[in-house]
């Protein structure tokens, strides 16, 4: 007796088979109507946190996409130390289906990216702490823009806070503390819609930082008074130079006096002591109607090259 040949049925609960040719089940369909159909993939993907200490594994079931997709894709997963994070994989594989009976085999867990340094914790927790910054820069979506705003959460590595500004994963920006006027790059790791048509952001810092959100400054000031030449472009754009004074000093930067209306936050101007100059930074500017309303805030960009570092006290310059 010859066998019968074997026809594959979709039923409502998935692909079965029978020996009848014609009928299974009430059922009817031909081998070539299954030609064409294709089922879903099981994918495992590897990301990384963007700080690089810390690695996640994400499970994919019944996905369409290629494998070269997946990889130029980006997955939001939480990472254990730094939370919530968006980033395409560093590795993905097909997860292919286990013979019968046979169990799973436990997967590695995610190794930290080598360091160089000892294998102690790169983050603090994250502490609910409203501290009063300025975020400015430059993005793609919003152009120049200067906002101040108030953080909700932030630890050793970063922090987060609601912007009006619309920034994108991977945009570098500039974030002031207004209690210690510190200032420091930092990359954007996460941006969700909020309240009141607002974004909350995630930011890292481009370096670590662990004295940034000290209530007192890392850096001493020192009150002198002492005349310079700043030279720059005004906020139309036009150069401009001007003589102004120091209100105060300190290792990395000044407050000067007379050039507020100048120049704008984020602005790299020339600061010049007789024979003596170096690129700076404008990282604060007096609110208009207060006794600081023509003083800027400036850090030095070429601390080698600082006009005013040999007026720090000595104790303090080592």
């Amino acid at each position: 007796m010859d066998s019968l040949p074997i026809v594959m049925v979709l039923t409502g609960e998935g692909i079965s088979s029978c020996g009848n040719s014609k009928h299974c089940g009430g059922q009817h369909v031909k081998w070539k109507q299954l030609r064409g159909l294709t089922l879903g993939k099981d994918y495992e993907l590897r990301l990384r946190c963007p700080h690089g200490d810390n690695d996640v594994w994400m499970t994919l079931e019944n996905r369409d996409e290629s494998l070269g997709q997946l990889l130029e894709m980006y997955w939001d997963f939480e990472c254990a130390i730094h939370g919530v994070q968006r980033e395409v994989p560093v590795e993905a594989h097909e997860k292919l289906p286990l013979p019968r009976g046979e169990q799973p085999a436990a997967k590695p867990a995610a190794k930290p990216a080598a360091s160089r340094k000892s294998a102690k914790p790169r983050s603090s927790a994250r502490v609910s702490l409203s501290i009063p910054v300025i975020v400015y820069g430059w993005t793609k979506n919003q152009g120049a823009f200067h906002e101040e705003a108030s953080t909700l959460l932030v630890n050793d590595s970063g922090g987060l806070v609601a912007l009006a500004a619309k920034v994108e994963l991977g945009e570098t920006v500039f974030l002031m503390n207004k209690s210690t006027r510190e200032e420091e790059g930092v990359r954007i790791v996460y941006a969700e819609p909020d309240a009141d048509g607002k974004d909350k952001v995630g930011f890292a810092f481009n370096r670590p930082n662990v004295d940034f959100w000290k209530k007192k400054r890392k850096k001493a000031r020192f009150p002198k008074s002492l005349r310079v030449y700043v030279k720059g472009l005004d906020r139309n754009g036009n150069p401009f130079m001007q003589s102004a004074y120091t209100v105060d000093v300190s290792k990395s930067g000044a407050r000067l006096d007379g050039v507020g209306y100048l120049t704008g936050l984020g602005d790299t101007i020339e600061v010049r002591r007789f024979f003596r100059k170096a690129r700076f930074r404008v990282v604060w500017i007096g609110d208009m109607g207060t006794p600081e309303a023509n003083q800027i805030g400036i850090l030095c960009l070429e601390e080698e090259k600082n006009p005013l570092r040999s007026k720090v006290p000595k104790s303090e310059d080592e």
